[in-house]
């Protein structure tokens, strides 16, 4: 009995998660910004924050469901 251990996604899936995975994490790093405490902060409505943080969030979970749904051209 052969025991044929093969996973769904390929190699090449999992580097293209993974690489979609750090734009994610990048996106929601650019929303992050200091703390002030109990003052308000103009810098929460900042361009970063607001708008580009959001787009480069959603062009890695975009990238993310490609990667997943990518399938390598046969040999």
């Amino acid at each position: 009995m052969e025991n044929n251990k093969r996973f769904t996604l390929g190699k090449i899936n999992l580097i293209l998660i993974a690489v979609g995975f750090v734009i994610i994490v990048s996106g929601f790093i650019l929303m992050t910004g200091s703390t002030t405490g109990v003052e308000f902060n103009p810098d929460i409505f900042s361009t970063r924050r607001i708008t580009v943080a959001p787009i480069v969030s959603v062009i890695g979970f975009v990238f993310v469901i490609i990667a997943i749904l990518y399938k390598p051209k046969a040999k």
